[in-house]
Formats: structure tokens, C-alpha cells, sequence
């Protein structure tokens, strides 16, 4: 290896081992950690060397390329910065370096998850911890069974699928004799928070980057609660990690461990029999699914969710959708599509659509690879809905039936529905006419899971909640979105709609007739650099002169600006944001004089720039094109007044 890498190497070893002793301990009793004795300490560190040298030949190959192309400000990204906990818990390419996911940062993450956990409950050691992985995975490994057994230095490796990351995750919480319930095959990611739930574990991990591309991998941690962890919790698991970044034992890398230890049980008959009994709650039109003529073609991009969409299909009395034999089956490297994310569109549905032709079906769902979310297309001229027009039929339909078990208006007073913040306000619209309550939170479903866990404390029923990005959850089944439970529940109002003779679309036009045309446009641009990120936003933040906002957008003024960064309202009396401030990633939205409102945010998963736009008209308002026309000409002006790609290299969406 390359000397200056090796040294870098090093250096970064050391400076991660003196930020461990300076940071002082807020954590009271630590679980107890195997840590090496002086003799052992130096012993460790002159193998250090050999043990580099010896290790994964893949990681190795990754930083010597990295070295001879001078790219050490890459080096420096992956060996000098930890991940964090963004909406989707920690994701990131697989590789080499301690901001990348290997089985060492795994390790790593899992051991500070475990000494938190053991300081929170005071029955942790009967309670566990629920761990689930779906399909994703890299062909190339070196990692060496015996390095894994004698290995407790500072080294990466690069294991080959979730699976293994998962095994790992269990074995570490094993050695500490802690329970652990492994799913014994890959799950919809639902089904972790579900089985926190029903087990009365302590937490959930579940190992998946969701639609994320196949390069990627994730570590999505989930409460006692069965939602994602939020503040202080993630960032209190972010200290701890930092306090545990070397490996315990050499049982940390034994993935052996879950194929003998007692504490390890298999909840997936389980949880997989009581979420499909479960499930039925959401049927409400049994009889009429089975005597169902419309045909369903689905779709699991490659991942985990043929056999549960399938089943969840028999449970609510329809024969089995036609599976896109393509996309069927589990395939890490996704091959049949060009992006693993159904929200993409038509681009990536065309295996679906050309099988829904050939088999004369009239509606289309696709699953993403780890089934939380769902897209749907109909056989009108194949139109593709986006998530806040399927939103808006959901809704409705949840609706619908809930008032048809609850006739008396004075009911709707405990009943919710919910949105992110950068969602279409439709449901905004339904509530006002209904007599519900409509809430919205911020951006990641980790904030509608953990208000609906508040809201059922007081008696409150949250019916639907979504956020635009296809993710809908039809109830409480679980605190996260579901896109096994959405597919059986849109294949039902799809039947009781073909039965009336009114497709889905047709039904969209009724919905914005009644309530409001909601015209929405969402997309995003790509930007790899994150200090460019910051100084988009900060120029917006200094528009027009130091700590002045922009004052027009495409030639309309805007009236309120919301900054959920800063914690700036400029709508409040106080001027002060009612969302909560979230300094770890950039949001602002702005409220133009003539309706529309738009808002520009990061991804928490991905390096994109992602900008929402809405125009909401009032019931009766029927010009349509007038309203796509006033809605294109603000969110161009949004882009290139605001983000200016071409002056910043950012990357335009290609649809």
C-alpha cells in the first residue's frame, strides 16, 4: 500500500482513538466492554500494518486507486467523517471507510445502539431487539472468515448482502446476551417495526437503502414504539457509537452466533401470521374482491415483495396479481431496471406496462425493493399517479369507509389523517369540508410514526397518513409506511370503482371537483458536492442583502417564508417556525401571493436537491390548464432563480 494512504490510514485510527478517551462519559453505567489491556494495546497496534495489509483485498484496491489518483479529498470524505441519522436512518455506499456501510461500521453502529439501549431500559436483556434485512447486497467480498474471527483492530470489509450485515448486527447484540428476533429470510421493512410492537422489543434494525441505488446500503433503527427514532434518541445512539468504535470481541464478527445461541429466535411465521390476520382490518369489501373481473399486474423491483403482495391479496379475497416474471425474483444489482425506485414513472415501469397490455390488465402496482413503498399506473393511456394523487384517492376511500361504520358527524372529532409538511395539502382540503383533523409533520415518515404513537395515546385514530415520495400507510397498522397493506387496500377501491364503472382517474376529477383541484409538481436536482449545497441555501438566506430573503418568484411576490433550518416563520406572530427546528439538513419553503406554494429541501437519503410545488385551487375551480400553466411557470423560475444548475453544476432530473 501506498505510503501517504497508510499514513493517512493511521492517522485517522489514532485520531478516532484519542476523540474516544477525551469525550467524557454522559452515559452513567456502560455495558461492559472488553477493552484491551496495555501489553494487548501495543501488541494490537504493530499488527496494525500487517493486518492492513493483509485485509480485504476489495477495501484495499478502493483506497490504493483512491492514492494513485490523488483523490485525498475523497479519502478524506470516507476515513475522516462518520454517517448520521438522516430521515431513513443511516445510509450510504457500501465500501471502504468508516461514512461508508461495511461490516465494521455495522458493528460499530450496533454496539452503540446496544450500550444506549442498555442504559434506557432497565428490561432490555428480556425485551431485545427485532433485526430484519431485505435483498441488497455486492458481488465482491474478501472478507475472510478467519480475519472476521481474530479481528478486532480498526480494519473494513465489505460483506456480500444484507443478510451477513444483519448477522453481524445479531451477532454483536449476542454477545452481549441480549435477545435478539432474526428474521430468518428477507421482510418488507414494515414488518420490523411491526414485530417491535407485537414482541415488546426494546428496538428494531433493519438493513435496507430501500429504493436507493444498488451501490447503497442502510441501518434503519426503530423505538420501542415501532417508529423511527427520533430526537434525543438518534443523536444520543450517535454519541455512543462514537464511544464504542472498537470492536468488543472477536464474537462481534461472528455471524456463527445466530445459529447457536438460545437468545436468537425467528418471529416470521409469527409476525407474518398476525400481520396478515392483521391486515383484514383494512378490507372492507370482501365478497366484491372475490367476485373481482379486474386484473392486477405487480411488481417487486427486484426485491422483497412478491410472496407478501401475493398473500396480502388472498387475504382480502382476490386471486393473486400477475407477477412481472423480470422483477419476480431477488437481484441485488436490479437488473432489469435502470434506478430501483418505483416513483420514477413510466421510465421504469415499462416491464409492468407491457405485461399489463399482454395480460389485458387494468391496473398496475410496483413495490420497492424493500416494500414500504408503492406506485400504481392505470390503463387509461397508462397514466401513472403520482404520490399526492394517489394520496388523494387513499384518503378519500379511507374516508369513505370509515364514515360508512361511523354515521354520526360527532365521531370525526377524535379521527386524524396526516401529511409531511412538503405533501399536498388535499387532505388539508378534506378536513375542513369533513370535520376531521388534518396534521402535518416534517419531511421523513419517522415524524408521522412517532404522532401517531402520541395521537393513540389520547384516544385519537389516525385513518391515513402519507408523505409524496409513494409512501401511504392505510391506518395504524404499523408506524411506517406500508406499501404491501397499500397495494391489497388500492386494489380494493380499484374494484369497488370498476364495479360503480369509474376508473381511478375518474375518481381523482370527482375527489378535486368536490374538495379542490391540488396540482402538484414535484422533482430534484442531483449535487454531489454538499459544500455547493450550502452555498445555494445560504445565498437564498442573503438573497437580497445580508439575512434578507427572496422577495419574488417568477414574477410573483412572495407573501411568507417558512426556513425549518433556521426555525424562521415569517407567518407566525413570533416569527418563529411551529414545525421543529431541523439544523442537520435545509428546508425552505415559500407562499406566493397568487396560491402556490413551494419548497426547497434536501434529501436525507440521497444527494438531491428536491423542490415541491402546489397549486391549490378552490371547489368549483375547473381550469385545470390554466392552473399547470401558472404552476410550470413558478417552479422553473424556482430552479433557476434559486438553485441556478447550470452555474453550480447541478445535475437535471432525466424523465
Amino acid at each position: 500500500m501506498h505510503n501517504g494512504a497508510l499514513s493517512l490510514f493511521l492517522a485517522v485510527i489514532s485520531e478516532e482513538k484519542r476523540r474516544r478517551r477525551r469525550r467524557p462519559s454522559t452515559s452513567g453505567s456502560r455495558p461492559r466492554e472488553k477493552n484491551l489491556a496495555p501489553a494487548q494495546n501495543a501488541k494490537s497496534e504493530s499488527n496494525l500494518i500487517e493486518r492492513i495489509h493483509a485485509g480485504n483485498r476489495w477495501t484495499r484496491a478502493q483506497v490504493e486507486s483512491l492514492v494513485a489518483a490523488g483523490h485525498l479529498d475523497e479519502l478524506r470524505k470516507r476515513l475522516c467523517s462518520r454517517m448520521s441519522f438522516g430521515t431513513a436512518g443511516l445510509r450510504a455506499p457500501m465500501g471502504a471507510g468508516f461514512s461508508r456501510i461495511n461490516d465494521l461500521t455495522v458493528i460499530q453502529s450496533t454496539q452503540g445502539l446496544c450500550s444506549y439501549l442498555s442504559r434506557y431500559f432497565a428490561d432490555f436483556s428480556s425485551r431485545g431487539v427485532v433485526v430484519g434485512f431485505d435483498t441488497r447486497g455486492q458481488e465482491e467480498s474478501g472478507c475472510s472468515s478467519q480475519r472476521r474471527k481474530t479481528g478486532c483492530d480498526l480494519i473494513f470489509c465489505l460483506l456480500v448482502d444484507c443478510s451477513s450485515l444483519a448477522k453481524l448486527t445479531a451477532a454483536v447484540l449476542l454477545s452481549r446476551d441480549v435477545p435478539v428476533h432474526l428474521f430468518s429470510t428477507f421482510v418488507p421493512t414494515p414488518y420490523v417495526p411491526y414485530a417491535v410492537k407485537k414482541l415488546g422489543a426494546a428496538a428494531g434494525v433493519m438493513v435496507t437503502a430501500s429504493h436507493n441505488p444498488k451501490e447503497d446500503n442502510g441501518y434503519k433503527v426503530y423505538w420501542c414504539n415501532g417508529a423511527q427514532i427520533s430526537s434525543p434518541h438518534d443523536k444520543e445512539i450517535l454519541r455512543s457509537i462514537e464511544e464504542q468504535l472498537e470492536p468488543w470481541s472477536s464474537s462481534c464478527w461472528e455471524e456463527e452466533l445466530v445459529e447457536t445461541s438460545p437468545l436468537r429466535t425467528d418471529p416470521l411465521t409469527q409476525i407474518n401470521s398476525c400481520y396478515m390476520d392483521e391486515l383484514t382490518s383494512l378490507c372492507f369489501h370482501r365478497d366484491l374482491n372475490r367476485s373481482c373481473t379486474l386484473k392486477f399486474v405487480h411488481s417487486s423491483f427486484h426485491g422483497v415483495g412478491h410472496d407478501f403482495v401475493q398473500e396480502a391479496f388472498q387475504t382480502f379475497g382476490f386471486a393473486p396479481p400477475i407477477p412481472v416474471p423480470e422483477q419476480k425474483d431477488p437481484d441485488p444489482n436490479f437488473s432489469s431496471v435502470r434506478c430501483p425506485n418505483p416513483e420514477e414513472g413510466e421510465s421504469v415501469l415499462e416491464l409492468s406496462l407491457l405485461l399489463a397490455e399482454k395480460e389485458n390488465a387494468g391496473i398496475v402496482l410496483a413495490t420497492d425493493p424493500d416494500a414500504d413503498r408503492l406506485a400504481i399506473a392505470e390503463k387509461c393511456g397508462w397514466k401513472v399517479f403520482t404520490g399526492n394523487e394517489l394520496a388523494a384517492l387513499l384518503g378519500w376511500w379511507m374516508l369513505f369507509n370509515w364514515k360508512e361504520a361511523h354515521p354520526d358527524p360527532a365521531d370525526c372529532q377524535k379521527v386524524y389523517m396526516l401529511a409531511t409538511t412538503v405533501s399536498s395539502k388535499i387532505l388539508q382540503a378534506f378536513a375542513r369540508i369533513e370535520g376531521f383533523k388534518f396534521e402535518e409533520t416534517l419531511p421523513g415518515f419517522k415524524w408521522i410514526g412517532n404522532r401517531i404513537h402520541e395521537l393513540s395515546k389520547t384516544g385519537n385514530t389516525v385513518i391515513f397518513s402519507f408523505e409524496e415520495s409513494i409512501g401511504f400507510l392505510c391506518g395504524s397498522l404499523v408506524p411506517e409506511k406500508d406499501g404491501v397493506s397499500s397495494a391489497a387496500v388500492v386494489a380494493e377501491m380499484a374494484a369497488y370503482l370498476h364495479n360503480q364503472n369509474l376508473s381511478l382517474n375518474q375518481q381523482l376529477h370527482n375527489i378535486y371537483q368536490t374538495y379542490g383541484y391540488h396540482v402538484s409538481k414535484t422533482s430534484y436536482v442531483i449535487c454531489n458536492d454538499s459544500p455547493t449545497i450550502q452555498k445555494i441555501f445560504r445565498r437564498i438566506r442573503n438573497f437580497d442583502g445580508d439575512g434578507s430573503y427572496p422577495k419574488m418568484c417568477g414574477g410573483v411576490r412572495i407573501v411568507h417564508i417558512r426556513d425549518v433550518t433556521t426555525g424562521y416563520d415569517s407567518s407566525q406572530p413570533d416569527l418563529k417556525s411551529v414545525l421543529p427546528v431541523s439544523k442537520s439538513s435545509q428546508m425552505i419553503t415559500f407562499s406566493l401571493q397568487n396560491g402556490v406554494v413551494a419548497t426547497l429541501r434536501t434529501s436525507g437519503t440521497e444527494p438531491k436537491i428536491k423542490f415541491y410545488t402546489e397549486y391549490c385551487a378552490a371547489p368549483g375551480n375547473s381550469e385545470v390548464s390554466h392552473l399547470e400553466e401558472e404552476l410550470l411557470k413558478i417552479t422553473a423560475a424556482l430552479v433557476d432563480e434559486f438553485l441556478e444548475p447550470e452555474r453550480n453544476n447541478l445535475i437535471r432530473r432525466c424523465v
